[in-house]
């Protein structure tokens, strides 16, 4: 997996953008070395992203170092990582500074005369858009944690408890999503929905579903939006509200949680679409490329493919 990073390195300023490969690492114990190597405190060292941790990714970092000259980068020493580019930049990178990621997967041991044609169905009408498994923690430790916290457990640890919300809303997510799967007449837009402008984060609420909404929703110009609770009100409204306050009423403790946080409610596309799809097929081994958004899972792309199973869960999500 690499980042599609939204800027290259400008070349003066005082942070250092860095172009590291690792594998068999999580990104913040990755971060935290980091840090160790510069001599800064970890909060001068930042990410765009949280990178899957048995995969093979490419990601940046960014170290704010302020004047201090920047030491000898091949001197970085750390097993199952090598840092590829160290250049000057002028801004801290941020979370969710990123276009997406690319992906290339192997799988092996594929059975099925089918795969070809669900490849060309999820190229024309993607794939839902849900939270894969690494973000619920290993055997769901993020969502245990969380509803542990949602019934008065004081979690101190700041990234734990940070997971557990992330958990409990990305369950909240999900179960949405399965709700409109569930109902052949939920699949396209509702009354009230609140409608994503492709490519931007720019909302509007569709009070009526009309023709030129249907169009431009199956010319994927806008995308269909389902809630990230938070401890606002949504923007939904009619139809999509009522499913909403289904959701509400059958998770309620999590939602007296959430409430109870300071976070802003916010939305999520119900569909994924990935870009670039290409794939080959030798025998029975399967070998996909594509790019997805920043904070969508090739997990969910997987799902709708084969049958797999995952050796092991990781705390890591793809990018936040």
């Amino acid at each position: 997996m690499t980042e599609i990073p939204l800027v290259e390195p400008s070349g003066e300023g005082e942070h250092l953008l860095i172009w590291l490969e690792k594998r068999h690492l999580n990104t913040a114990y990755v971060a935290e070395q980091l840090a160790r190597f510069f001599n800064v405190h970890l909060r001068a060292v930042s990410y765009a992203g949280r990178k899957d941790k048995h995969a093979l990714t490419r990601q940046y970092f960014s170290v704010h170092l302020a004047a201090k000259p920047v030491p000898d980068v091949n001197e970085f020493s750390l097993p199952g990582a090598k840092i590829l580019h160290a250049e000057r930049h002028n801004r801290k990178l941020r979370t969710g500074a990123l276009r997406g990621n690319r992906f290339t997967i192997r799988l092996t041991d594929v059975a099925g005369d089918d795969v070809t044609s669900r490849l060309q169905k999820i190229a024309t009408e993607g794939v839902p858009n849900y939270f894969g498994e690494q973000r619920f923690g290993n055997q769901g430790s993020n969502l245990t944690l969380g509803l542990r916290m949602c019934q008065g457990e004081v979690i101190r640890n700041r990234n734990k408890r940070s997971m557990a919300i992330s958990a409990l809303r990305a369950y909240l997510f999900n179960e949405y999503v399965s709700a409109r799967l569930a109902d052949p007449k939920l699949s396209s837009p509702i009354a009230g929905d609140v409608m994503r402008l492709s490519g931007s984060n720019s909302f509007f609420v569709a009070d009526e579903i009309n023709d030129e909404i249907n169009q431009r929703w199956h010319r994927r110009d806008i995308q269909v939006t389902g809630p990230m609770f938070g401890s606002t009100a949504s923007p939904a409204k009619h139809q999509a509200l009522q499913l909403e306050k289904d959701i509400c009423d059958q998770h309620s403790a999590i939602l007296d949680g959430l409430s109870s946080i300071n976070m802003d409610h916010d939305r999520r596309s119900v569909h994924l679409y990935p870009d670039n799809l290409t794939w080959e097929c030798d025998r029975d081994t399967l070998t996909l490329s594509f790019d997805l958004p920043p904070g969508c899972f090739a997990t969910s792309v997987i799902r709708e493919l084969v049958n797999y199973h995952t050796e092991e869960q990781t705390n890591e999500t793809v990018t936040e």
